[in-house]
């Protein structure tokens, strides 16, 4: 069986080597001291949600999911890699479960790998656009009630990081599109973990009396064969873990995500993850769809196939839709693709195979998609925070704050974001056409064969980076800010 390991090198950068914020990194209690603003700013997000304003722009529900936060994921994704879940504030509970309930049950064998998350992230995208989620505190406070239950009871009766690693669609967004991320946790001498005989990173640290004083990965990542940043939760406890100091947040080329015919502790062998490769679609399929949702031509689409089929409920009509545009149209095409790739190879492998293998190589165009919509939002509805905070410290009796700034909102002039978005797009497509090229290198011989494994695969990037464009070119709804609507 093949694996893929690592070789001494020159020292690489590493976050954790960085004065200040490395030492806090290093800390024991670095991850809860930042877990816990974020709890006590979900439980103002779930107050203003079900008790506060009911027009989203003036309330903390309505605008620091759908544009600070996406805002914010997306360009830490960019920048550095998983830091949501590092900070996620949805383990605080989770933690709780641990000690209250059992949590000593195997995750089901008849719900393997990412099959229930794919189903999970396609109902939240449509749930999304059917109950317009973006326009509703309410709503979203539901939302984000139901996530703090599901992560308790999930991870408080089956081992592990269950909810993290089958269940969370938040979780799943950023494992995919940390792919393209420029740092990833990884070991910093090869040679030291070959020589540990206790695998703590793994297995975690225990005191003198037998108990466990600190845990390994619960996402069952073993470091000295881990590769990339699926699965990883950047939680840091193979850090804490590790007696040699030997585990890092490490600079790395995104390259080693796409060696996929080789064995990687907790995901396999990807090219072999039909599920992992159907999760891959889905976001970035739907990275397009959401942003198309935002936009005029939707509504004539709607009609017309509300038209065509004779459907009167509008969220039936977008399940059509997103069964269409997430399922049969990716199909669809990566099944032309990869029958392409095989009659200009002469490759006599499984169409399957070939589709799995190349799908993942449009990460980095899919993820340009989000960074240019989440973008978008975020540039011209950054500012809305400041007015909403007001307003929220007047209707908790403390108006400390002055009179609320309705005025704010975009943080750069609103000619800026154009360039901003194509330069996101641009990139992407730049990354997709790289790694299409390593991955057809990777599987077939000789550049002609590589070339003509790879064409295909170019012209698809090419179509959806033009939609991406177009898109991105027409009027957009400004959800999040008072000219929403």
């Amino acid at each position: 069986m093949a694996t893929l390991t690592r070789t001494a090198a020159r020292p690489r950068f590493d976050l954790l080597r960085v004065p200040v914020l490395g030492r806090f990194l290093r800390w024991r209690h670095a991850r809860t001291a930042v877990q816990v603003p974020m709890l006590l700013l979900s439980l103002a997000i779930l107050y203003d949600g079900f008790f506060g304003p009911t027009l989203a722009p003036k309330n903390l529900a309505g605008v620091l999911p759908w544009v600070h936060w996406r805002g914010f994921v997306v360009l830490a994704l960019l920048v550095a890699g998983n830091l949501f879940c590092f900070a996620c504030p949805f383990m605080l509970p989770r933690r709780l479960a641990k000690r209250l309930l059992p949590a000593s049950r195997a995750w089901p064998s008849w719900l393997p790998g990412k099959w229930l998350a794919v189903g999970v992230l396609v109902v939240f995208f449509w749930a999304y656009e059917a109950f317009s989620l973006w326009s509703s505190p309410l709503l979203t406070a539901w939302v984000a009630l139901t996530y703090f239950v599901a992560a308790f009871v999930i991870d408080g009766f089956f081992k592990g990081a269950a909810f993290c690693k089958h269940v969370c669609p938040i979780g799943q967004f950023h494992f995919v599109n940390a792919m393209a991320s420029p740092l990833e946790v990884s070991v910093r001498d090869p040679n030291t973990c070959a020589t540990c005989t206790t695998k703590d990173c793994i297995s975690g640290r225990t005191g003198p009396d037998g108990r466990i004083t600190q845990n390994g990965c619960e996402l069952w990542l073993f470091q000295q064969r881990k590769v990339g940043n699926i699965d990883c939760t950047f939680c840091l406890d193979c850090v804490q873990a590790c007696p040699y100091d030997n585990v890092g947040v490490l600079r790395r080329h995104p390259s080693r995500e796409f060696r996929l015919d080789v064995q990687r502790s907790g995901v396999g062998r990807p090219a072999q993850r039909t599920d992992l490769a159907a999760l891959v679609l889905v976001l970035v399929f739907g990275a397009f769809l959401n942003a198309f949702g935002m936009v005029e031509p939707v509504y004539r689409l709607e009609a017309w196939m509300a038209g065509l089929f004779g459907l009167t409920s509008r969220p039936a009509l977008l399940a059509l839709m997103f069964g269409l545009f997430l399922g049969i149209v990716p199909l669809l095409l990566l099944a032309g693709a990869a029958l392409a790739t095989r009659r200009l190879t002469g490759d006599r492998g499984s169409l399957v195979g070939t589709a799995v293998r190349f799908s993942y190589a449009l990460v980095p165009l899919g993820f340009g998609m989000w960074l240019a919509h989440y973008g978008f939002h975020f540039l011209v509805g950054a500012l809305t925070i400041v007015p909403v905070t007001q307003s929220f410290m007047a209707d908790m009796g403390l108006p400390i704050l002055g009179t609320p700034r309705w005025d704010l909102a975009a943080l750069v002039p609103v000619e800026w974001t154009d360039p901003i978005e194509a330069a996101f797009l641009i990139g992407g497509l730049l990354g997709s056409l790289w790694a299409v090229r390593r991955v057809a290198g990777d599987h077939y011989r000789g550049r002609r064969q590589t070339r003509a494994a790879a064409l295909p695969w170019v012209v698809l990037c090419f179509l959806l980076s033009a939609l991406g464009l177009w898109l991105m070119s027409l009027p957009m709804e400004m959800r999040g800010t008072m000219l929403a609507g």
